[in-house]
């Protein structure tokens, strides 16, 4: 699997992004996926991930009821809806693959594929 994501840019506070991550490969649709963000000067940190089928999601607290994970296997693609987002959700978004499980994943240790990142940035 090979993941490019897209999407980012600057957006006002209280704006909405939607993030999405193009993955190439046969295995996208049995990989369990996830998106982690990194803000400046702070390390990588866990956003969300989604199970095989879209069945199973799970959101860190700082971004629960902001922020959608969701999936369509038939066009390989994984996407982060964003609304209300705060100065604080400025970061290098990552999508990555857990391409040996189907089921969330929340470390980032356990993902062994991951995109080259989007800047999301938040500022008035």
């Amino acid at each position: 699997v090979q993941l490019v994501e897209s999407g980012g840019g600057l957006v006002q506070p209280g704006g909405s992004l939607r993030l999405s991550c193009a993955a190439s490969g046969r295995t996208f649709s049995r990989s369990a996926m996830g998106w982690f963000r990194q803000a400046p000067g702070k390390e990588r940190e866990f956003v969300s991930t989604i199970n095989w089928s879209g069945g199973r999601t799970y959101y860190a607290d700082s971004v629960k009821g902001r922020f959608t994970i969701s999936r369509d296997n038939a066009k390989n693609e994984l996407y982060l809806q964003m609304n209300s987002l705060k100065p604080e959700d400025t970061a290098v978004y990552y999508c990555a693959a857990d391409t040996y499980s189907d089921y969330v994943r929340l470390y980032e240790y356990e993902y062994d594929t991951w995109g080259q990142g989007t800047q999301v940035t938040v500022s008035s």
